[in-house]
């Protein structure tokens, strides 16, 4: 077996989603203790307008700034509920000013991205293009707001854009440097059932930071009162979000080894970074259990991945 020494360097990285109840001084203190090299801030202490955040005005930056540096840590970018699939022209004013004042706190924190949603489409042909537009200029806006300071616009496959399809006819129609997709690696395969190979084969051009989970299919079961009011409260916010029967990273069928291997080579330099959704499947283990496991897990995979034949 190879040294570990010869394991492939990765970025790694965690959603707070894995930990809605710590605050940024929690962020600081678990997360490089945990092996991450960096945070997608999602929410701190349950709020996930990160513009509304005490920790996070900015007259609180500059200390933020000396504690990550203090730290050695990063955040890698920001993850907004920012969506441009909204019918009035207003809301999606709306959203554009909300990712805008993201943009201002992206660059403020040193991060690299700000994640957006496409979210759902119509069934009617017509306004299904319709809406596709809307969805297109309104990235390419952003985008545009985004260029002169260096953060990328994301597009996360998630909601309708979770099948890789939309996404590539999406991101050809914005063709703009400023705008990219996070590759969720588990959303396509897990809704779609498409192998992580075909996925990639369309997202490869725009692909710029990846969410890692793992899930299994269990029989459909009754929702408790706790678990619905936090599917409801991630509805609310993303009205594409799906339900995925979630375990420990590792412990479930995504095929990771083959996906960290699609990734290896094309030489993918990006983030790595565990969605381990606590905030919205409040059954799931706690951040205390979670968040050790991934960056050793993912390490050990990708030692797996190099051994592959390349494809």
């Amino acid at each position: 077996m190879p040294d570990l020494m010869t394991t492939p360097l990765l970025q790694i990285s965690f959603s707070t989603l894995a930990c809605p109840d710590w605050t940024w001084h929690d962020v600081l203190r678990f997360g490089p203790a945990f092996g991450y090299d960096g945070v997608e801030v999602r929410l701190l202490a349950r709020e996930t307008d990160l513009l509304a955040v005490p920790d996070l005005q900015p007259s609180q930056i500059p200390a933020r700034s000396r504690e990550l540096s203090e730290a050695g840590f990063r955040v890698a970018g920001l993850a907004s509920s920012v969506r441009f699939d909204q019918a009035t022209a207003a809301a999606r004013t709306e959203q554009f000013e909300i990712g805008r004042r993201y943009i201002d706190l992206c660059v403020a924190l040193g991060g690299e991205f700000i994640r957006v949603f496409g979210d759902t489409l119509p069934a009617d042909e017509d306004a299904r293009s319709q809406t596709m537009q809307q969805i297109a200029e309104g990235l390419i806006a952003l985008g545009e707001a985004a260029a002169p300071a260096g953060i990328q616009i994301l597009l996360e496959t998630h909601g309708d854009f979770s099948a890789s399809p939309p996404c590539e006819e999406l991101m050809r129609r914005v063709n703009h440097p400023s705008v990219g997709l996070v590759w969720d690696t588990h959303h396509p395969w897990r809704f779609h059932g498409e192998r992580v190979a075909d996925t990639w084969e369309r997202l490869r051009p725009w692909t710029r930071h990846t969410h890692w989970k793992d899930s299994i299919t269990l029989p459909a079961r009754e929702e408790t009162a706790e678990t619905a009011a936090a599917a409801q409260a991630a509805s609310s916010l993303m009205s594409g979000h799906l339900h995925a029967d979630y375990v420990l990273f590792g412990g479930g069928e995504f095929p990771a080894v083959d996906c960290l291997r699609l990734l290896l080579d094309a030489d993918y330099t990006g983030w790595h970074s565990l969605e381990w959704e606590k905030m919205w499947h409040p059954q799931l283990h706690g951040p205390d259990i979670a968040l050790p496991l991934f960056p050793k897990k993912l390490r050990e995979i990708a030692l797996l991945a190099a051994m592959l034949p390349t494809h």
